[in-house]
């Protein structure tokens, strides 16, 4: 008896055995891309020597970098224009909306796969589909008809039961999972929603979950194709998607996970982890100073109407700033039309754009010391761009009620109406470009696009540690986001002097002095988005290797295609007993095997252990060519 997720999985099989653990390859139908990691995937795309991509649908999304503070991101805006239009990829413009949100009205269909350049790409799976996020080159590989690899997933069923109580919301339900698995609970796992209680979450309401699974770092999460998604599909008029696919009865699952609907309560994730849970009751009365209200997670139109209604008639508190980023484009016109944007302007708050804007660090950072709720997914440290303030994600209700008292306010405690989905969307394409395909229409490149870095084949690794970290280092502690860093994201050579910036600025220079080295992390590392300048970045920079507690799925495999080597410490005390400096030998790195262990000596303290290394043969080449590219170059010979 099969799951969904099974399901879909063994449709898309190309190779391998489904088996938890066992590496597979799956074809992929539809792409994403968006501009903060798209420019770098369309880079890599052009140097694969294909005519046309091979997906039955891609998409690049222009979401992140909308501030056009100088020439870099508008230039690099262009490119993605042009470049899509060459290689037959819609291009949906700066305004049109967040490509999550864009995704799920216009382009998601139930029982396909999605692999996208954003960590946040299993959003899709509210509709039914294996979506899973990725470095940019996988992205582009995908692009070029190659199969996506990854291991096995274990598949766990949260089965839903009940309802869920006036004040609360989906955002409160995947706070609940994060509170029980934490930020590495979901490594290595698809997370399948089922039960009676999923028969209440609306399509937007699922993605809210799905969205937030990438904060669990699990490969995806998904629910079924079921009457939720045929009336989500009739209303964004496009009903001849629709296919019902839900799991055989007695499906079964590596683990099964009960949540009774009925006694969650508001949540909220302290700083500085989405995994830091605690109830609303328990911080109420404190002080805030921000709300942001928006990102990919919680912009829908019933989001934004549900604040409207908590806000109508009343103001924003004075000592408050509210900021509202739109999901879309779509939502900004129908909120409008239904009067709810005027309730929101009359209440105080400010419009920012139809973009991920806040969230990924383009503008509106708090004062210092500032108390910012946020119904985002992500409250890692500085990612708001104030190092000293102190993030909380919550829901849109307990978002707009504490706006309205300056404090904490548990929504159950205030009369409003939770809006209902709309009997239709409108529906208006017109920022989406439909590519010709013309070759001889030009690519056009800005200055600041550079040529990308490649790694020359593995040698001998005998290198010093260029720096020590503890668990839980982000992507965002690696490369940081944000207005200052992000216009350079198509220029290696430039935004590797942000390399670990945000906790050691002297890396990047660090590794020149030194001609690259090794880092040394601890449990999850790499954890957060998608982005493989976290990769990339260190590459230039000449690292070798990195040797952690355990990795990020999305992370490690970037490592891999950027021809670096990721290993694990096979016990504490050598993470311990290393320092900064000291120099490391990889004893016969040339010759490993998949699941054999590596010597390390430790020259400096004369000191030998094991890493442990759990590459496939495939990645095991890559590694030795030098990275993906590379690989992918040589088989073209």
């Amino acid at each position: 008896m099969k799951s969904v997720a099974y399901k879909i999985l063994e449709n898309h099989l190309v190779e391998g055995i489904m088996n938890a653990g066992e590496p597979i390859k799956i074809k992929i139908d539809t792409t994403l891309t968006q501009d903060a990691t798209g420019t770098m995937t369309y880079l890599q795309l052009e140097q694969m020597g294909i005519n046309r991509v091979k997906t039955d649908c891609s998409v690049s999304y222009v979401d992140h970098n909308t501030l056009q503070n100088g020439f870099m991101n508008a230039d690099d805006h262009r490119y993605l224009q042009t470049v899509a239009n060459r290689y037959g990829v819609n291009y949906s413009k700066a305004g049109n909306g967040i490509c999550h949100q864009v995704q799920l009205e216009r382009f998601d269909k139930p029982g396909q796969t999605l692999l996208g350049s954003d960590s946040h790409t299993p959003t899709a799976g509210a509709m039914g589909m294996i979506a899973i996020g990725a470095g940019g080159l996988d992205v582009a590989c995908a692009m070029a008809g190659l199969p996506f690899s990854l291991k096995m997933p274990e598949i766990i069923n949260i089965k839903l039961t009940g309802a869920l109580r006036h004040g609360c919301s989906a955002k409160d339900i995947i706070l609940e999972v994060l509170r029980r698995l934490t930020v590495k609970g979901g490594v290595g796992k698809i997370l399948e929603y089922t039960g009676k209680g999923i028969e209440t979450l609306t399509v937007p309401e699922r993605s809210t979950i799905t969205n937030m699974g990438a904060e669990l770092g699990a490969t995806t999460s998904l629910f079924p194709s079921d009457e939720q998604t045929r009336i989500f599909l009739e209303k964004q008029n496009r009903k001849d998607d629709f296919i019902e696919l839900l799991p055989d009865e007695n499906a079964s699952y590596d683990e099964v996970i009960e949540i009774d609907l009925s006694k969650i309560e508001p949540l909220v994730a302290a700083p500085h982890s989405p995994d830091n849970i605690q109830t609303v009751e328990e911080v109420k009365g404190k002080k805030i100073d921000q709300v942001c209200i928006g990102s990919c997670t919680n912009s829908s139109f019933t989001d934004l109407c549900t604040v409207a209604n908590i806000l109508k008639g009343k103001k924003v508190h004075p000592d408050v700033s509210l900021t509202i980023s739109f999901g879309s484009k779509q939502v900004l016109e129908m909120l409008a039309d239904c009067g709810a944007l005027s309730i929101l302007i009359a209440s105080g708050a400010r419009l920012l754009e139809s973009t991920c804007g806040p969230c990924i660090g383009m503008g509106q950072s708090p004062k210092t010391d500032a108390v910012s709720l946020r119904t985002f997914n992500r409250n890692f440290y500085g990612r708001s761009g104030t190092m000293s303030a102190g993030v909380y994600l919550v829901s849109p209700e307990t978002a707009a009620v504490s706006a309205i008292t300056g404090v904490f306010t548990s929504p159950m405690e205030v009369e409003f109406e939770k809006a209902v989905m709309p009997k239709k969307f409108t529906i208006d394409d017109s920022m989406i470009i439909i590519p010709d395909c013309d070759p001889n229409k030009p690519i056009e490149k800005g200055p600041n696009i550079k040529d990308l870095p490649s790694k020359k084949p593995l040698s001998a690794i005998d290198k010093k540690v260029m720096i020590k970290v503890e668990d839980n280092i982000t992507t965002d502690h690696i490369m940081p986001a944000g207005a200052k860093v992000l216009p350079y994201r198509s220029n290696i050579e430039k935004i590797s002097e942000f390399c670990f910036s945000q906790i050691d600025e002297g890396f990047a220079e660090r590794c020149k002095e030194n001609h690259g080295g090794i880092i040394i992390a601890g449990e999850n590392y790499g954890q957060g988005s998608s982005r493989e300048h976290a990769a990339l970045a260190p590459m230039y920079l000449g690292i070798e290797a990195v040797i952690a507690k355990s990795y990020a799925r999305i992370h490690q495999q970037n490592l891999i295609n950027s021809g670096i080597l990721p290993v694990y410490f096979l016990k504490n005390e050598d993470y311990d007993q290393i320092d900064l400096y000291d120099e490391l030998e990889f004893v016969d790195v040339l010759n490993i095997v998949p699941n054999k262990n590596i010597i390390v000596r430790n020259k400096t303290k004369m000191i030998d252990f094991e890493v442990g290394q759990y590459c496939t043969d495939e990645q095991i080449q890559i590694i030795k060519n030098g990275g993906l590219l590379n690989t992918i170059r040589l088989n073209q010979k």
